[in-house]
């Protein structure tokens, strides 16, 4: 497969990612995933200090049915519309034929009165496997630009 093939779909993968969140079809997002995905949502400085210490860390695709369970059913948390923008998505096949994808991503949250403001900014550092023509997530790795969130980390990144 050529680069801008692999890039094309790694975006593609992407844009459902952001859309499925922020349309809150959290089944298809959930879609996304190979079963034994891991989810990791973890500070940049932590990242730069060598240190494994996450805010969110789901080992494979049943815990993250359970937080999208709990975000359905259990949690309380601020109502809100998200909007993800995500930009620079890069693409490349190792030697192995795990695809790792990057990409920057900058989360909206806009509450029910209507306020919007910038809730969390970052990278994501992703491992995908090419599976009937399309990415699938095995390795989903959320770098935050800061540990400070400022209120529940309810919905995914």
């Amino acid at each position: 497969m050529q680069a801008f093939e692999l890039t094309q779909l790694a975006h593609e993968l992407l844009v459902d990612y952001a859309d499925f969140i922020d349309s809150e079809k959290f089944d298809d997002w959930l879609g996304l995933f190979s079963e034994d995905a891991r989810y990791d949502v973890i500070p940049r400085e932590n990242v730069e200090q060598g240190l494994r210490v996450s805010l969110i860390l789901c080992s494979n695709k049943a815990q993250l049915r359970d937080r999208i369970n709990a975000l359905r059913e259990a949690n309380e948390y601020n109502l809100h519309y998200d909007r993800h923008l995500v930009s620079s998505v890069k693409a490349k096949m190792t030697e192995h034929g795990v695809v790792e994808i990057s990409a920057n991503y900058a989360v909206f949250q806009t509450n029910l009165e209507g306020q919007s403001k910038l809730f969390s900014v970052g990278r994501y550092q992703d491992l995908a496997r090419l599976e009937k023509g399309r990415l699938v997530l095995f390795d989903k790795k959320v770098i935050v630009d800061t540990f400070s969130v400022p209120t529940l980390l309810a919905t995914p990144l």
